[in-house]
């Protein structure tokens, strides 16, 4: 099998089987249900401007395993180069889509398990890497879409994994057998896996000895015996279901990144699809070198996306005849400022990645987290000076279907019209702002790639504070050891 278009993509997702509940049922078909539909169509394109001539070298890649032409969200990044593409790219699908795309995670953790299997190759455990660099193989031949499933449902904060009252708390290794892993626990906030191919595990956190059961990374299909999917709640999922059109907001490509909570209840691994079992000094890299690369993403497809959001803010400004207000001009402004600021991080820390010994690129780790920590700030003023610009109607908007009612229709479009604007024209970018700028989109733009706390974390680690202590004496002559 493999997948080309978007055609072939959904296609490939028809042969599946997942188990997945929405709303307490279980859905028959992930393409087609309402709910998950546009997040498929957003998915799709990624393979769909793979095939595009004028895509081609920003979608596309060179294998570095077998010298083909690949879909660079299977790729493993060989320079500074490939990773200022896969911020343009991004950047790219953020404007096509209005939304999130979902083959980033999967990309990023495709590259930092194979870093990290190439360095406990180093330390005498080869295996891991050969069986994954055949796994990498097959991805980047058949084009799969891998959802990166890192984060666990962690139970007591306070409490280490090994010492939770619930050891399931923490996705773990429940038997070890002849032929494989029998795995146990869940991974929540899983952003695409329903409409993914595979599921590559890795652990959520720095393990100690004692914890080896916690140090798992494996790939499983999203069918696997044993895998129950439930899809998250989102805030306009009622009118998808319902098949509304214009108050959806972003009726082709969804709110978001479809986010579902993966329950792992005694599923069969074989071993040549695990790649650490056991391992605890390496799964502390193995999740600072993934939270790394994922977060140089915001300052990419968060961009693209403000790019639609101030799209339509302008436009509405121009629809309600205050496009050339001072204070507007200057809004607007403002809000290509931060979402350029949060471009120059993603692509400050693309050009200033390293080589790492396993030959792939690495982002500069400082820079990156400077990246997310931005967008949590910035995309939510981004979103308030949008929705400060088009006023207060996109909360109070009549409905669609009120807009298409042969009894009140008609006072719709003659008190929501703008200008020449008719009232629908109007109330399709105001729920197209609405979409983009509230509830679930926020959250995801706050929390997605880690909270802000885990951002402030490393950026105070990886700063090199004595450093600068030492900078700082020796310019006022003040011996360093005092």
């Amino acid at each position: 099998m493999e997948i080309r278009t978007g055609a072939d993509y959904r296609n490939s997702l028809r042969r599946l089987r997942p188990k997945v509940y929405f709303l307490g049922e279980r859905l028959a078909d992930v393409v087609e249900h309402p709910a998950i539909r546009p997040h498929v169509n957003a998915a799709a394109m990624t393979y769909a401007v793979a095939c595009m001539p004028e895509c081609e070298g920003l979608a596309t890649a060179t294998s570095h395993l077998t010298g083909e032409t690949i879909n660079r969200f299977t790729h493993i990044h060989q320079n500074t180069e490939d990773l200022v593409k896969k911020v343009k790219l991004l950047r790219m699908l953020g404007q096509r889509t209005g939304t999130c795309f979902q083959r980033c995670v999967g990309l990023d953790a495709l590259n930092a398990v194979y870093v990290v299997t190439y360095d406990m190759g180093q330390a005498g455990k080869p295996e891991y890497h050969e069986r994954f660099r055949k796994y990498l193989e097959r991805v980047q031949r058949q084009n799969l879409m891998l959802c990166g499933a890192m984060t666990d449902a962690k139970g007591d904060r306070g409490l280490p994994p090994g010492k939770q009252p619930d050891p399931d708390q923490y996705l773990r290794v429940v038997r070890r057998e002849k032929d494989g892993v029998v795995i146990r626990g869940a991974k929540l906030h899983q952003t695409g896996v329903v409409n993914s191919h595979e599921i590559l595990i890795m652990p959520t956190t720095a393990l100690q000895e004692g914890e080896e059961d916690y140090a798992i990374s494996c790939a499983v299909p999203v069918d696997a015996e044993g895998i129950t999917m439930i899809f998250g709640r989102q805030s306009n999922d009622m009118r998808k279901v319902l098949g509304d059109d214009i108050d959806v907001g972003n009726p082709q490509f969804g709110l978001v990144g479809g986010e579902a909570s993966v329950f792992f209840e005694d599923v069969f691994v074989p071993w040549e699809h695990v790649f650490m079992c056991g391992e605890t000094q390496f799964a502390g890299q193995l999740v600072e070198m993934f939270a790394s690369w994922h977060r140089q993403n915001y300052g990419a497809c968060k961009v693209g996306v403000a790019d639609v959001i101030i799209g339509a803010a302008a436009a509405l400004a121009d629809y309600h005849g205050v496009a050339r207000a001072s204070h507007v001009r200057d809004k607007i402004t403002e809000m290509i400022h931060l979402q350029e600021t949060l471009y120059c991080c993603s692509i400050a820390c693309s050009s200033e990645g390293e080589a790492t010994p396993s030959g792939a690129c690495y982002v500069k780790p400082l820079l990156a987290n400077v990246a997310k920590q931005n967008v949590t700030r910035f995309m939510y003023e981004v979103g308030r000076l949008a929705q400060d610009i088009a006023g207060g109607f996109i909360a109070t908007m009549p409905s669609e279907r009120d807009l298409r009612s042969p009894e009140v229709g008609e006072y719709v479009r003659k008190y929501l019209q703008a200008g020449d604007a008719p009232a629908e024209y109007r109330m399709r970018l105001g729920r197209l702002i609405e979409n983009l700028t509230a509830g679930t989109p926020l959250v995801e733009a706050m929390h997605g790639a880690g909270s802000p706390q885990a951002q402030r974390i490393m950026m105070l680690r990886q700063g090199n504070l004595p450093e600068k202590v030492r900078l700082a004496k020796k310019l006022a002559g003040i011996p360093a050891d005092k």
